[in-house]
């Protein structure tokens, strides 16, 4: 039988919502992505969730982004990119949601799951784990970025997006992209779920209105930034190297880049 790729979990106010994908690296599948979709929609709806503990499988990556493989297969087989397939591929539902999301980042994180990190309002990483935005060296694009301009100086997001590189985490908590790092996935999930029932303690119309007006000041600016990046990734996302690059993932091979 196969796993569900999302589990959701509620208890004591708050839910756990949790990727489920340990043999791929946690990479987001279009049943994974479609299922974190339906787990912001439901947590949403839920009057018993006060705040959201996003994690994943231990497999030493908190999630590994798109599934480069299951993108490969769709555009071969029935000739379709894999965000077609996607109800939401840009996580705005996560965005949208009203009660704060912890990010508890188990192991390293890169491409979409930075994505997942930047959607986040509060985050738990793990040391000696690494963290990137790798959209360039696998053709694709990261119009989703715009939001970490308010979490890491502009010179290391260039550095980031422009070199597809991955960073150590601790020198990203040094400039206060986590709130808290821990020795281990353990000790990772006891933090969220310490800073969880902090969050739940607290008036709950002060703190959904609390994130609600961080969220509004800093989408007074990244809203038209994601708008704008949206735009300028539509080549992008329609060129032959946003093809190549799952495929020649999945091929195990260096990508052959067209610049088309």
């Amino acid at each position: 039988m196969q796993q569900n790729p999302i589990e959701v979990t509620v208890e004591d106010e708050i839910a756990t919502v949790r990727i489920n994908r340990p043999e791929r690296k946690n990479a987001l599948s279009v049943a994974a992505a479609n299922g974190l979709t339906d787990a912001w929609e439901r947590v949403e709806a839920d009057e018993r969730v006060r705040v959201v503990i996003l994690t994943s499988a231990d497999c030493g990556v908190f999630s590994a982004g798109l599934d480069l493989r299951e993108a490969a297969r769709l555009r071969r087989d029935e000739g379709v990119d894999i965000l077609t397939r996607m109800r939401d591929p840009f996580h705005e539902r996560m965005r949208a949601c009203s009660k704060p999301i912890i990010a508890a980042m188990t192991g390293s994180l890169m491409a979409g799951g930075m994505m997942l990190a930047l959607g986040s309002d509060l985050r738990v990483g793990l040391r000696g784990t690494k963290a990137g935005i790798t959209e360039v060296k696998m053709g694709r694009g990261s119009p989703w970025a715009a939001p970490a301009l308010y979490m890491l100086p502009q010179p290391i997001l260039m550095e980031i997006v422009l070199t597809g590189d991955l960073m150590p985490i601790e020198r990203l908590h040094e400039y206060g992209f986590t709130n808290y790092l821990e020795d281990t996935p353990d000790a990772v999930r006891a933090r969220a779920i310490d800073l969880a029932r902090r969050i739940v303690a607290g008036a709950p119309l002060s703190v959904r209105a609390a994130k609600a007006s961080v969220r509004a000041t800093m989408d007074l600016g990244v809203r038209a930034g994601l708008d704008e990046g949206a735009r300028l990734h539509e080549v992008v996302y329609a060129s032959e190297d946003a093809i190549e690059g799952p495929r020649a993932f999945a091929e195990k091979r260096p990508p052959r880049w067209t610049g088309r």
